[in-house]
């Protein structure tokens, strides 16, 4: 690490953190029991007072308060042993739900392709579908197309929404007719715009809420929401009026978000309107999740412009951005432009801003996947102005931090995967391994034959930042890699290609859709609890959703599949 760096982190961190609290932040019963409290009182997060004398107490599983008799506060988060387990072994699509449309879309994959979706794989036997992440962004200014990338991990996208399917009468009907007609129409396209088709779903929905009574299981819904579904929306009507970024409003714009109300008692319309447009996304996952077990990807972080660091940003380093460094495959490292949330400032907010973040993405009776699981253990910090060769790693209370991801899975009854590639070290396997997180195998990486890898993992042959089997046997992959500058690492992706030609039995002369079929037979060995296939490969679609460094030159998280649903 250079000095200089070093110097940079320890100005930045800050001095070590304060002694420990007098109690656990965070406990495991049977683990860590819950002896040795001091005297005062326990308020549990059902608003029970227990109090507590010197010694054990019997606490339930949750989030809690210890206030001793001295006033001292002091989070308690009691979590289980480890993460839900499904029962049984399953097989499941991995899709771009921006990618997968159907006749019904409008120029994007929605929520209704979603259950659709969900239907088929159902009755083909499938256990589950595993999504993109499904983020919000600010309602105004260009459509973010990553999602990787969000304004928010606690509320979703509007873009998502199947606006056939929302309740309309009068010339509302008539506008959602016409407005649809030109939504279809651009799904003829293979890349999608999604300023485009967000213009259109505005125009349809906002005819749509001006035109209905107030629904009563949406003011039901509205009246049992916490505050952050409040801040979110007057967080989007006050984005409306002065632009997708809050760094560069003015006090006065950020003051009526702080003083707007719950939105059932707000005078502001357009507050009302976006925390209808979530009650809308709730129940359409909910319908689609009917039908077999939906998995949300989970991002590392959030746009340094989006609600979610505006709520927290005392908690995050907003000059930070985190990232990857230079490695084989990427020779350059990676700048992924979200900022950290300071591992001190953190722990003090009792970790409800990760648990939040968990909670939201995590649907009941899902599951939920994490991308880049080493960021629970650590995170390439990368200097203001700086390459990704300058960083350096920041650790994180892991321990902490995986017990807030077992509880929410408990009561969730959700599966977790932990995306564990690259380099990743024994203690973080171990660790992921006794707390029941899946591990992510791939057929690309692994060493090993897949009769080999483990049972509690989710085994895939890629992810959407890597070649797609049609893309790395035709060596189209490389070519375009090589076409937008980024020198691939040549031998790598060569030896993967060698390794699937001899594992499948492949030769020189075998077609793209017989590599295809070679590489899914051999991921069907593997005695994993879950296992992926992409709709891409089942497709053979050459180019992959996403070439890491190529933002800009390249239409990334924007090609939709050649077929319709």
């Amino acid at each position: 690490m250079p000095d200089e760096t070093l110097r940079w982190l320890a100005e930045r961190l800050g001095p070590d953190e304060p002694e420990a609290a007098p109690v656990p932040l965070v406990v495991r019963p049977g683990r860590a029991p819950l002896a040795g409290l001091a005297e005062g009182q326990l308020h549990l997060e059902d608003g029970t007072v227990i109090d507590v004398g010197a010694g054990a107490a019997e606490v339930p599983l949750g989030y809690h308060e210890h206030v001793d008799r001295e006033g001292v506060r002091c989070a308690l988060i009691v979590a289980p042993p480890a993460c839900h387990l499904p029962e049984e072994r399953s097989w499941g699509w991995a899709v771009q739900l921006y990618a997968a449309r159907s006749e019904a879309s409008w120029g994007i994959g929605d929520l209704g392709d979603l259950a659709r979706l969900a239907r088929w794989s159902a009755r083909s036997g499938a256990g589950f579908l595993l999504a993109n992440p499904l983020g919000a962004n600010a309602p105004s200014g260009p459509q973010q197309p990553s999602p990787y990338f969000p304004g928010t991990r606690r509320f979703r996208s509007p873009l998502y929404l199947d606006v056939g399917a929302v309740p309309q009468r009068g010339t509302a009907a008539d506008l959602v007719d016409q407005v649809g007609a030109v939504g279809r129409a651009l799904s003829g396209r293979r890349t999608i715009d999604r300023d485009e088709v967000w213009a259109l779903k505005r125009r349809a929905l906002e005819a749509i809420w001006a035109s209905e009574d107030p629904d009563a299981r949406f003011e039901r819904w509205l009246a049992v929401q916490g505050p952050s579904l409040h801040r979110f929306a007057a967080w989007c009507a006050v984005a409306d009026r002065h632009g997708p970024d809050w760094r560069r409003w003015s006090d006065d714009a950020s003051r009526q978000v702080d003083q707007a109300g719950p939105p059932e008692r707000t005078v502001s319309d357009a507050q009302r309107f976006h925390a209808w447009l979530q009650w809308l996304l709730e129940g359409q996952l909910a319908e689609a999740g009917r039908h077999l077990t939906l998995v949300q990807d989970l991002p590392i972080g959030v746009d340094p412009g989006g609600f979610d660091a505006w709520e927290w940003q005392d908690l995050l380093a907003l000059d930070v951005s985190v990232g990857a460094p230079p490695d084989e495959l990427n020779r350059a490292g990676q700048d992924w432009g979200l900022p950290p949330f300071l591992p001190g400032r953190l722990r003090e907010a009792g970790y409800q801003p990760f648990a939040e973040s968990i909670r939201s993405a995590m649907l009941p009776g899902g599951g939920l996947r994490i991308d880049h699981v080493m960021g629970l253990f650590r995170l390439w910090w990368i200097p203001p102005g700086r390459g990704p060769e300058a960083g350096a790693y920041v650790h994180y209370p892991f321990d902490d931090l995986l017990a807030v991801v077992a509880l929410e899975s408990h009561r969730a009854g959700a599966v977790v995967v932990g995306e564990d590639l690259g380099t990743v070290e024994e203690e973080v396997r171990r660790a992921l391994i006794d707390q029941a997180v899946l591990s992510y195998r791939l057929l690309w990486f692994e060493d090993d034959e897949p009769e080999r890898w483990p049972v509690r993992s989710m085994a895939a042959v890629t992810t959407h930042d890597l070649p797609t089997v049609a893309g790395l046997w035709s060596g189209s992959d490389l070519a375009e890699q090589r076409a937008l500058g980024l020198h691939p690492n040549e031998e790598s992706t060569s030896a993967m290609r060698a390794d699937l030609a001899d594992a499948g039995d492949l030769t020189a002369g075998s077609s793209t859709v017989e590599a295809v079929r070679a590489a899914h037979g051999l991921l069907a060995r593997a005695p994993s609890l879950l296992v992926a296939a992409t709709l891409d490969d089942a497709l053979a679609v050459a180019e992959r959703p996403n070439v890491p460094g190529a933002d800009g030159d390249r239409p990334n998280w924007s090609l939709a599949l050649p077929a319709m649903l």
